[in-house]
């Protein structure tokens, strides 16, 4: 019997958001999401906004807020590290309703050994945001159910995207 890997499909990902009404993806793209830039390229109703440095991607979506729009954050555990005063300053002194989608890097991989990884949750638990982890389709309607709690707050809320992308 073939045991069939559950994927996470970028397109998925990104229907889950058009859902939320997000308007802009604020992101570096890394080596690893080919896929999802791919599919963010294709789809003419969302903007992607690329930044220069994680740090920035607060800001930006920040602005982006300010002016009336809903943008989520799409960064890595290592960018979501270096974004720590952005986040503190920005996200948590304003209690800002955003989403930041965040890939788990070092997560498949047990025992953890990747410390991107190790110290993910804990960050994210001393900070006092909350967070959904995310490792198949099935689980995508996390995405909402971060972005409604991130609304409510009003707070930053984390989906930690646990798989690489597969084709959209």
């Amino acid at each position: 019997m073939v045991t069939k890997t559950p994927s996470l499909r970028a397109r998925g990902i990104l229907e889950e958001l058009k859902r939320c009404g997000v308007s802009h993806i604020v992101w570096l793209p890394d080596s690893e999401s080919t896929f999802m830039y791919d599919a963010i390229h294709n789809e003419p109703s969302l903007t992607l906004v690329p930044v220069c440095r994680e740090g920035e991607a607060m800001a930006v979506a920040a602005g982006l807020l300010m002016g009336g729009k809903t943008p989520v954050v799409l960064i890595q555990n290592t960018g979501f590290f270096e974004s720590g005063d952005s986040i503190r300053g920005i996200c948590l002194d304003w209690k800002l309703p955003m989403l930041l989608m965040i890939g788990y890097r070092g997560y498949e991989s047990k025992p953890m050994t990747d410390s991107a990884g190790i110290y993910l949750e804990p960050m994210l638990k001393t900070w006092g945001i909350p967070y959904h982890v995310i490792e198949e389709d099935s689980q995508v309607s996390r995405i909402s159910q971060g972005f409604r709690e991130a609304q409510s707050g009003p707070r930053p809320v984390a989906i930690l995207i646990a798989r690489e992308y597969d084709q959209p």
